[in-house]
């Protein structure tokens, strides 16, 4: 049995081209024990892997090397297995790459026996109900140490991991601030139902955009999924005893070692913040808190899971070069099939 997946073709200089990558047609190996074959049904695009991409030797994720599978979530459903954790019928997820059928191993950090709900969309899974909302539940319950009435501000708020932090941060009682880009200044105040978004392209002071949005306070969190001159503006904006979860750190991710440099660190000390990245699978004993609470959430409405679908293994490059190129709002996500969009959908073989 053959599958099809993508691989690295050349290194990106910046934004990704469409050359950097290319498809192959690999035979899928048997099984070893403790492995899962999926067929794989949706997967996430996600900012963090142009980082990968590079020859860098000081991320936490190794780089691809070239031939190497893209990585990336996926979810799909089990079509064979040898571990007993999982039967065929099952629905796994992993960290694994754009390709239609996967080989999750038993080591594999974020393998997890999906119990799909057949009422929400399957992207959902990728996105507000995967890995991303858990990692905007975790960054701000655990690191952010989030309270009701705190001034919580989110740096791309309309992204994937932005989006659900703001809505989690409005649902728990707090000040909810976006900062985003123009075109999408109404989605983070409508859609997203945040209390205030500033525009980080055209405000004239962006200092003192943000310090009116959060009401004239000091802001008590600042989850950064964007860092560089953001996360500098922040540095003074912040009340004392403030945290700043670090998420991400997207201005950098298509600049290569000309990273920003930044002139405002001093205010870590000036205010006594505490800043600190964090990976949300280090934290699996929040996991079924998240997803439960986040689950209710989508199912009642209160939560909306905005995203952008392409459909088809092919479509996944652009996806992810439209996604590093700004071009996107909420989460990026592949399907694999057009017929199927909730577990309702799925015509099993």
């Amino acid at each position: 049995m053959k599958t099809r997946r993508i691989v690295l073709a050349s290194r990106p200089s910046g934004v990704p081209v469409a050359s950097n990558f290319k498809t192959v047609e690999q035979e899928i190996a048997p099984l070893q024990e403790g492995e899962v074959l999926t067929e794989n049904l949706v997967f996430a695009i996600d900012p963090a892997v142009r980082g990968m991409l590079d020859e860098k030797e000081d991320s936490y994720l190794p780089a691809v090397p070239l031939d190497g599978l893209i990585p990336t979530m996926v979810l799909g459903r089990v079509i064979e297995s040898r571990n007993r954790g999982f039967k065929v019928g099952d629905y796994a997820r992993g960290f694994i790459g754009w390709e239609e059928h996967s080989i999750i191993p038993a080591d594999n950090f974020a393998t997890e026996n999906v119990h799909v709900d057949p009422t929400i969309p399957l992207s959902a899974y990728m996105g507000a109900l995967g890995w991303s909302g858990i990692t905007a539940y975790i960054g701000l319950k655990r690191i952010g140490e989030m309270k009701a009435d705190n001034v919580v501000v989110v740096s791309a708020a309309a992204g994937a991991v932005g989006s659900a932090a703001g809505q989690i941060a409005r649902l728990s009682g707090c000040r909810a601030v976006g900062i985003t880009s123009t075109d999408k200044l109404a989605d983070v105040t409508g859609l997203l139902g945040m209390h205030a978004a500033v525009d980080y392209k055209t405000a004239p002071d962006l200092a003192a955009a943000i310090r009116e949005a959060c009401g004239g306070k000091g802001a008590d969190v600042f989850f950064d999924n964007v860092g560089g001159k953001i996360l500098d503006t922040m540095l003074p904006l912040m009340a004392a005893f403030g945290r700043i979860v670090v998420c991400g750190m997207v201005a950098d991710y298509n600049q290569g070692k000309d990273v920003y440099a930044f002139r405002n660190l001093w205010q870590v000390l000036v205010h006594r913040v505490t800043m600190r990245g964090f990976l949300a699978y280090e934290h699996l004993d929040m996991l079924a808190e998240a997803e439960s609470t986040l689950a209710g959430w989508i199912k009642s409405g209160q939560l909306k899971a905005t995203e952008n679908v392409a459909t088809g293994l092919e479509r996944a490059p652009d996806a992810f070069i439209r996604l590093m190129s700004g071009q996107t709002k909420g989460k990026t996500i592949v399907r694999l099939r057009d017929d199927v969009s909730t577990l309702a959908d799925l015509k099993l073989s």
